[in-house]
Protein backbone atom coordinates (compact mmCIF):
# COMPACT_ATOMS: atom_id res chain seq x y z
CA UNK A 1 0.00 0.00 0.00
CA UNK A 2 1.24 3.18 -0.67
CA UNK A 3 2.09 6.25 1.43
CA UNK A 4 -1.29 8.01 -0.12
CA UNK A 5 -3.34 4.73 1.06
CA UNK A 6 -2.29 4.54 4.43
CA UNK A 7 -2.71 8.64 5.41
CA UNK A 8 -5.73 8.12 3.77
CA UNK A 9 -6.58 4.81 5.50
CA UNK A 10 -5.69 6.43 9.25
CA UNK A 11 -7.77 9.58 8.23
CA UNK A 12 -10.46 6.92 7.81
CA UNK A 13 -11.59 8.58 4.36
CA UNK A 14 -11.69 4.86 2.52
CA UNK A 15 -9.83 3.60 -0.50
CA UNK A 16 -8.32 5.71 -2.70
CA UNK A 17 -10.03 5.63 -6.23
CA UNK A 18 -6.99 5.99 -8.74
CA UNK A 19 -7.79 7.74 -12.16
CA UNK A 20 -7.84 6.14 -15.58
CA UNK A 21 -4.48 7.15 -17.28
CA UNK A 22 -5.30 9.89 -19.87
CA UNK A 23 -7.51 11.90 -17.46
CA UNK A 24 -7.31 15.19 -17.96
CA UNK A 25 -5.32 17.31 -15.18
CA UNK A 26 -8.76 18.48 -14.15
CA UNK A 27 -10.65 15.56 -13.32
CA UNK A 28 -7.76 15.19 -10.20
CA UNK A 29 -8.81 18.67 -9.19
CA UNK A 30 -12.01 18.11 -8.74
CA UNK A 31 -11.14 14.68 -6.69
CA UNK A 32 -8.54 16.48 -4.55
CA UNK A 33 -11.60 18.79 -3.97
CA UNK A 34 -13.77 16.54 -2.78
CA UNK A 35 -11.40 14.66 -0.75
CA UNK A 36 -10.79 17.54 1.63
CA UNK A 37 -14.24 18.63 2.22
CA UNK A 38 -14.88 15.19 3.08
CA UNK A 39 -11.69 15.31 5.61
CA UNK A 40 -12.80 18.47 7.05
CA UNK A 41 -15.83 17.09 7.98
CA UNK A 42 -15.28 13.92 9.44
CA UNK A 43 -11.84 14.95 11.27
CA UNK A 44 -13.14 16.58 14.48
CA UNK A 45 -10.07 17.66 16.28
CA UNK A 46 -8.40 20.75 14.39
CA UNK A 47 -4.88 19.23 14.82
CA UNK A 48 -5.62 15.92 12.70
CA UNK A 49 -7.64 18.07 10.38
CA UNK A 50 -4.55 20.11 9.95
CA UNK A 51 -2.95 17.11 9.42
CA UNK A 52 -5.24 15.68 6.81
CA UNK A 53 -4.78 18.69 4.74
CA UNK A 54 -1.25 18.13 4.18
CA UNK A 55 -1.38 14.66 3.77
CA UNK A 56 -3.82 15.18 0.86
CA UNK A 57 -1.84 17.89 -0.52
CA UNK A 58 0.91 15.17 -0.65
CA UNK A 59 -1.38 12.57 -2.80
CA UNK A 60 -2.24 15.41 -4.61
CA UNK A 61 1.40 16.02 -5.49
CA UNK A 62 1.81 12.08 -6.42
CA UNK A 63 -1.57 12.05 -8.70
CA UNK A 64 -0.22 14.97 -10.73
CA UNK A 65 3.15 12.99 -11.47
CA UNK A 66 1.69 10.01 -11.83
CA UNK A 67 -1.31 10.92 -14.31
CA UNK A 68 -0.31 11.41 -17.87
CA UNK A 69 -2.00 14.79 -19.65
CA UNK A 70 -3.77 13.67 -22.82
CA UNK A 71 -2.70 15.98 -25.27
CA UNK A 72 -4.66 16.41 -28.55
CA UNK A 73 -2.35 15.91 -31.52
CA UNK A 74 -3.72 17.42 -35.22
CA UNK A 75 -2.19 15.68 -38.04
CA UNK A 76 -0.76 18.22 -40.21
CA UNK A 77 -0.88 17.21 -43.68
CA UNK A 78 1.92 16.55 -45.60
CA UNK A 79 3.15 19.69 -48.07
CA UNK A 80 2.08 19.11 -51.53
CA UNK A 81 5.24 18.21 -53.89
CA UNK A 82 6.55 21.40 -55.88
CA UNK A 83 5.48 19.82 -58.67
CA UNK A 84 4.05 21.26 -61.91
CA UNK A 85 4.00 18.25 -64.18
CA UNK A 86 0.48 18.13 -64.16
CA UNK A 87 0.12 21.06 -66.35
CA UNK A 88 1.78 19.28 -69.56
CA UNK A 89 -0.71 17.25 -69.15
CA UNK A 90 -3.52 19.35 -69.26
CA UNK A 91 -4.93 20.04 -72.63
CA UNK A 92 -4.26 23.19 -74.55
CA UNK A 93 -7.62 25.63 -74.10
CA UNK A 94 -9.50 25.76 -77.27
CA UNK A 95 -8.87 28.01 -79.91
CA UNK A 96 -11.09 30.70 -80.71
CA UNK A 97 -14.15 30.69 -82.76
CA UNK A 98 -12.91 32.32 -86.18
CA UNK A 99 -15.53 33.99 -87.32
CA UNK A 100 -17.19 33.13 -91.25
CA UNK A 101 -16.91 35.96 -94.29
CA UNK A 102 -20.88 35.31 -93.38
CA UNK A 103 -20.31 36.09 -89.95
CA UNK A 104 -18.63 39.19 -90.39
CA UNK A 105 -21.13 40.34 -92.99
CA UNK A 106 -23.35 40.68 -89.86
CA UNK A 107 -21.39 42.66 -87.13
CA UNK A 108 -22.19 45.76 -85.93
CA UNK A 109 -19.26 48.01 -85.39
CA UNK A 110 -18.89 47.03 -81.59
CA UNK A 111 -18.56 43.58 -82.66
CA UNK A 112 -16.13 43.94 -85.72
CA UNK A 113 -14.04 46.06 -83.37
CA UNK A 114 -13.64 42.76 -80.89
CA UNK A 115 -13.28 40.68 -84.37
CA UNK A 116 -10.68 42.07 -85.16
CA UNK A 117 -8.50 42.26 -81.85
CA UNK A 118 -9.07 38.67 -81.52
CA UNK A 119 -8.56 37.84 -85.44
CA UNK A 120 -6.55 34.32 -85.98
CA UNK A 121 -7.63 34.41 -89.68
CA UNK A 122 -3.87 34.30 -91.41
CA UNK A 123 -0.62 34.43 -89.75
CA UNK A 124 -0.12 37.55 -89.35
CA UNK A 125 -1.66 37.34 -85.86
CA UNK A 126 1.53 34.96 -84.68
CA UNK A 127 3.90 37.98 -85.48
CA UNK A 128 2.16 41.12 -84.41
CA UNK A 129 2.35 43.43 -81.47
CA UNK A 130 -1.08 44.61 -82.07
CA UNK A 131 -3.74 45.29 -84.13
CA UNK A 132 -5.17 48.50 -86.01
CA UNK A 133 -9.00 49.20 -86.13
CA UNK A 134 -9.82 52.02 -88.06
CA UNK A 135 -10.56 55.68 -86.43
CA UNK A 136 -12.84 58.69 -86.37
CA UNK A 137 -16.77 58.92 -87.32
CA UNK A 138 -18.73 56.12 -88.03
CA UNK A 139 -20.98 57.92 -90.13
CA UNK A 140 -18.48 60.21 -92.15
CA UNK A 141 -18.78 60.39 -95.79
CA UNK A 142 -15.31 60.67 -96.61
CA UNK A 143 -12.33 57.46 -95.58
CA UNK A 144 -9.44 57.74 -95.87
CA UNK A 145 -7.34 54.37 -96.95
CA UNK A 146 -3.69 53.47 -96.14
CA UNK A 147 -3.11 49.61 -97.16
CA UNK A 148 -1.31 48.11 -93.50
CA UNK A 149 -0.26 49.51 -90.08
CA UNK A 150 3.01 50.61 -89.58
CA UNK A 151 5.27 50.47 -86.37
CA UNK A 152 4.40 53.55 -84.89
CA UNK A 153 0.36 52.71 -85.95
CA UNK A 154 1.02 48.99 -84.36
CA UNK A 155 2.51 50.47 -81.13
CA UNK A 156 0.09 53.22 -80.41
CA UNK A 157 -3.11 51.32 -81.95
CA UNK A 158 -4.37 54.30 -83.89
CA UNK A 159 -4.36 54.27 -87.77
CA UNK A 160 -2.19 57.67 -88.70
CA UNK A 161 -1.09 59.13 -85.30
CA UNK A 162 1.12 61.90 -84.59
CA UNK A 163 2.69 64.03 -87.69
CA UNK A 164 1.32 62.12 -90.22
CA UNK A 165 -2.03 62.33 -88.94
CA UNK A 166 -1.52 66.16 -88.50
CA UNK A 167 -0.68 66.76 -92.06
CA UNK A 168 -3.29 64.65 -92.83
CA UNK A 169 -6.18 66.63 -91.24
CA UNK A 170 -4.14 69.79 -92.56
CA UNK A 171 -4.75 68.31 -96.59
CA UNK A 172 -8.55 68.05 -95.54
CA UNK A 173 -9.00 71.24 -93.79
CA UNK A 174 -7.52 72.72 -97.57
CA UNK A 175 -10.50 71.82 -98.77
CA UNK A 176 -12.92 72.56 -95.86
CA UNK A 177 -13.36 68.86 -94.86
CA UNK A 178 -13.65 68.88 -91.55
CA UNK A 179 -11.41 65.73 -90.19
CA UNK A 180 -13.25 65.73 -86.54
CA UNK A 181 -16.68 65.44 -87.89
CA UNK A 182 -16.78 64.16 -91.71
CA UNK A 183 -13.78 61.52 -91.62
CA UNK A 184 -13.13 58.11 -90.96
CA UNK A 185 -9.57 56.47 -91.34
CA UNK A 186 -8.70 52.79 -91.74
CA UNK A 187 -6.55 50.06 -93.59
CA UNK A 188 -7.11 47.19 -95.77
CA UNK A 189 -5.10 45.38 -93.47
CA UNK A 190 -5.61 45.38 -89.54
CA UNK A 191 -1.88 43.82 -88.79
CA UNK A 192 1.83 44.82 -89.75
CA UNK A 193 3.10 42.47 -92.56
CA UNK A 194 6.97 41.68 -91.42
CA UNK A 195 9.60 39.11 -93.05
CA UNK A 196 11.36 37.02 -90.90
CA UNK A 197 14.25 39.53 -90.09
CA UNK A 198 11.23 41.72 -88.81
CA UNK A 199 10.98 43.90 -91.40
CA UNK A 200 7.82 45.33 -93.33
CA UNK A 201 6.67 43.50 -96.27
CA UNK A 202 3.89 43.79 -98.76
CA UNK A 203 1.04 41.55 -98.02
CA UNK A 204 0.59 38.25 -99.35
CA UNK A 205 -2.48 37.66 -101.38
CA UNK A 206 -3.59 35.12 -98.68
CA UNK A 207 -3.28 37.67 -95.69
CA UNK A 208 -5.09 40.34 -97.74
CA UNK A 209 -8.29 38.13 -98.55
CA UNK A 210 -8.26 36.86 -95.13
CA UNK A 211 -8.37 40.25 -93.95
CA UNK A 212 -10.63 41.59 -96.56
CA UNK A 213 -14.02 40.99 -94.75
CA UNK A 214 -13.60 43.13 -92.53
CA UNK A 215 -12.76 46.32 -94.58
CA UNK A 216 -15.77 45.09 -96.69
CA UNK A 217 -17.60 45.55 -93.49
CA UNK A 218 -16.50 48.94 -92.20
CA UNK A 219 -17.32 49.62 -95.79
CA UNK A 220 -21.01 48.67 -95.48
CA UNK A 221 -21.60 50.20 -92.10
CA UNK A 222 -19.77 53.46 -93.39
CA UNK A 223 -21.14 53.68 -96.59
CA UNK A 224 -18.98 56.98 -97.34
CA UNK A 225 -19.74 58.80 -100.22
CA UNK A 226 -16.01 59.34 -101.28
CA UNK A 227 -12.48 57.42 -100.91
CA UNK A 228 -9.67 58.58 -100.93
CA UNK A 229 -6.61 55.83 -101.05
CA UNK A 230 -3.54 56.77 -99.27
CA UNK A 231 0.01 55.34 -100.91
CA UNK A 232 -0.04 53.06 -103.96
CA UNK A 233 -0.61 49.69 -101.86
CA UNK A 234 -3.57 51.04 -101.29
CA UNK A 235 -4.73 52.17 -104.33
CA UNK A 236 -3.85 49.47 -106.14
CA UNK A 237 -5.22 47.11 -103.03
CA UNK A 238 -8.89 48.21 -102.88
CA UNK A 239 -9.55 46.98 -106.32
CA UNK A 240 -7.72 43.60 -106.91
CA UNK A 241 -6.69 43.02 -110.57
CA UNK A 242 -7.51 46.87 -111.40
CA UNK A 243 -4.71 49.25 -112.22
CA UNK A 244 -4.52 52.18 -110.09
CA UNK A 245 -4.27 55.77 -112.34
CA UNK A 246 -3.50 58.79 -110.43
CA UNK A 247 -5.60 61.85 -111.56
CA UNK A 248 -8.68 59.37 -112.34
CA UNK A 249 -12.01 58.85 -110.29
CA UNK A 250 -12.81 55.33 -109.75
CA UNK A 251 -15.85 54.05 -108.10
CA UNK A 252 -16.97 50.96 -105.54
CA UNK A 253 -19.76 50.35 -105.33
CA UNK A 254 -21.45 53.87 -104.89
CA UNK A 255 -18.29 55.40 -103.27
CA UNK A 256 -16.05 57.15 -105.57
CA UNK A 257 -12.25 56.49 -105.41
CA UNK A 258 -9.25 59.02 -105.97
CA UNK A 259 -5.83 57.90 -105.62
CA UNK A 260 -3.02 60.39 -103.50
CA UNK A 261 0.12 60.12 -101.29
CA UNK A 262 0.24 58.71 -98.27
CA UNK A 263 1.28 61.20 -95.41
CA UNK A 264 4.46 59.68 -94.41
CA UNK A 265 5.98 60.52 -98.42
CA UNK A 266 4.43 63.90 -98.41
CA UNK A 267 6.38 64.26 -94.71
CA UNK A 268 9.50 62.72 -96.82
CA UNK A 269 9.41 65.18 -100.28
CA UNK A 270 12.05 67.58 -100.09
CA UNK A 271 11.13 68.97 -103.49
CA UNK A 272 7.72 69.78 -102.69
CA UNK A 273 6.58 67.85 -106.30
CA UNK A 274 4.58 65.34 -104.24
CA UNK A 275 2.56 68.11 -102.70
CA UNK A 276 1.93 69.76 -105.67
CA UNK A 277 0.37 66.51 -107.18
CA UNK A 278 -1.01 65.50 -103.64
CA UNK A 279 -3.18 68.82 -103.97
CA UNK A 280 -4.33 67.88 -107.20
CA UNK A 281 -5.48 64.99 -106.05
CA UNK A 282 -7.46 66.83 -103.04
CA UNK A 283 -9.07 68.97 -105.44
CA UNK A 284 -10.31 66.39 -107.90
CA UNK A 285 -11.62 64.32 -104.90
CA UNK A 286 -13.60 67.55 -103.49
CA UNK A 287 -15.37 68.12 -106.84
CA UNK A 288 -15.92 64.59 -107.14
CA UNK A 289 -18.16 64.26 -103.84
CA UNK A 290 -19.27 67.49 -104.40
CA UNK A 291 -21.25 70.00 -101.93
Amino acid sequence: MSRSAVFLDEMGVGPLWRLRQGVAPEVVDIVVEAAVEVEVVVAEPVAEAVEAVEAVTEVVAELRAEAPVAVAVTPVPAAAPDDTAWFDDAPPPPPARQLSDADIAALDWDGLTAAVAKCARCDLCKTRKGVVMGRGDRQGAWLMLASSPSRLEEREGRALPGEQGKLLDNMLKAIAVDADSDVYITHLLKCRPLDEAGQERLPTEAESAACRPYFDRELALLQPRTILTLGSMAAAGINPGEKPVRGKVRQLGSASVVATFHPEQLLQDGTGKAKARAWADLCLAKSTHGG
